[in-house]
């Protein structure tokens, strides 16, 4: 399952909470949503698939096309969150299918991540951003740990400004892997990933956790969004 929201704010107006724009895409990849599974109907995964200039699949040029419209005929977007979810199938299916699609060997294997996590654009990290969603998140269900290796998704945790991991964070290059956040200018973007396979929580906990972050994420933006030009 995927989502998109983006927030697009009025100038000086946005900050005082009026005026804002919410979209929202609620699922990006139907097919893939049908099908619990990160591909379209072409084995293609929409979320690495968000290149401007060369669209990978249907489902992300349409969606790029969608909302960099509404943003050249806005102030800009503010906010863009990416809402995801990890199930079992990504290992037991998705993974093994591609691998022998392919013809390649598999990676060293990563386990999915038992709970909520954020991936963050290294490029805009905005860390009070994030820990304002991971806070309120923890409110409903449990964050990730990090495997032995101190990572998530093969990737490692992101640092505090004191050199401390964040627990549930990591940090990517997400324009350079094309993923749906990287392709707005928006000074406040995250990916979320929720595993509602976990033992440790229920499928209506993961969509709460969801609803938590969106919303923590939207306030804070509009707390601290940049003044107008």
């Amino acid at each position: 399952e995927e989502g998109f929201a983006a927030l697009s704010p009025a100038g000086a107006a946005a900050a005082a909470g009026e005026g804002v724009n919410l979209v929202v895409l609620p699922c990006i990849s139907p097919w893939g949503y049908e099908t619990v599974n990160r591909w379209n109907p072409e084995a293609v995964d929409p979320n690495r698939s968000f290149n401007p200039e060369r669209p990978g699949c249907a489902e992300a040029g349409l969606a790029m096309a969608f909302i960099q419209d509404l943003i050249a005929r806005s102030k800009g977007a503010l906010v863009h969150i990416d809402l995801h979810e990890t199930t079992d199938t990504d290992n037991s299916e998705f993974w093994p299918a591609k691998f022998a699609r392919d013809g390649t060997e598999p990676d060293p294997w990563s386990e999915i991540p038992d709970g909520f996590y954020l991936v963050a654009d290294a490029n805009r990290l905005q860390l009070e951003f994030q820990l304002a969603m991971l806070e309120a998140v923890r409110k409903v269900t449990h964050i990730a740990p990090a495997d032995e290796n101190n990572h998530l998704i093969g990737e490692p945790l992101a640092k505090d400004p004191a050199g401390k991991d964040v627990q549930g964070l990591i940090a990517m290059d997400c324009g350079k892997a094309y993923l749906c956040s990287g392709h707005t200018t928006a000074p406040f973007v995250t990916t979320t990933e929720v595993y509602p396979d976990s033992p440790s929580a229920t499928p209506e906990q993961c969509i709460q956790a969801q609803v938590a972050c969106a919303t923590a994420g939207i306030e804070y933006a509009l707390a601290h969004a940049p003044p107008p030009v």
